[in-house]
């Protein structure tokens, strides 16, 4: 965890929460030696979408989409 001094904190504070954000690694802001606050990354938050369209542009049409994969004399329901 890297550390930084309360009025350094102050003058950067932009850079330095961006800093967190952009590595992951928690930031302490001190007082005198002694801690102040924690910075942490924010957690990972996962989409709360609706699951309509969730698969949209994952598949791929391969062939003919109406026509039967076997010949039709070979259907049982054709004899």
């Amino acid at each position: 965890m890297d550390t930084i001094a309360v009025s350094k904190f102050k003058a950067t504070c932009l850079a330095a929460l961006e800093r967190v954000r952009r590595t992951g690694r928690p930031l302490r802001v001190t007082r005198f030696g002694k801690p102040l606050a924690d910075v942490v990354p924010p957690a990972v938050v996962a989409a709360s979408g609706s699951w309509l369209g969730a698969m949209q542009g994952r598949g791929r049409v391969v062939g003919d989409l109406v026509e039967p994969i076997v010949p039709r004399d070979q259907w049982n329901a054709a004899r």
